[in-house]
C-alpha cells in the first residue's frame, strides 16, 4: 500500500474556518471545495474547481500535502506521492 513520504512537511494545522479560495476571492472566481496547504496555511479550490487553484499551488510552491477544509471531510492528499490518507489526531 503506498504511503506519504512527506509528513514531515505538515506544519500548520488545518484552520477551523475559512473565507474562501484566496486566489478566487482576489479574481472574483467561484469554487467547488477547499483545500489547505499543509506546508504554508495557503487555502485553494479543488481541481472540480473551474480554476484548480490547490493543485497550481502545489505545482508552483513544490508544497506536497493539502487537506481538505469541508466539513465532515478529514482526508488529506500528497500531490508527489499521489495518495489520500487520515493524518493521526485530526478529524471533527
Amino acid at each position: 500500500m503506498p504511503e506519504c513520504t512527506h509528513l514531515d512537511q505538515v506544519t500548520v494545522p488545518r484552520p477551523d474556518r475559512v473565507a474562501g479560495c484566496e486566489d478566487c476571492l482576489k479574481i472574483g472566481g467561484r469554487w467547488v471545495h477547499l483545500r489547505v496547504c499543509r506546508s504554508c496555511g495557503h487555502i485553494g479550490c479543488c481541481d472540480s474547481s473551474p480554476n484548480r487553484h490547490a493543485s497550481a499551488h502545489a505545482k508552483a510552491s513544490s508544497h506536497p500535502i493539502v487537506t481538505s477544509v469541508e466539513r465532515g471531510e478529514d482526508w488529506s492528499y500528497c500531490y508527489i506521492d499521489d495518495v489520500m490518507f487520515e493524518l493521526a489526531g485530526e478529524g471533527e
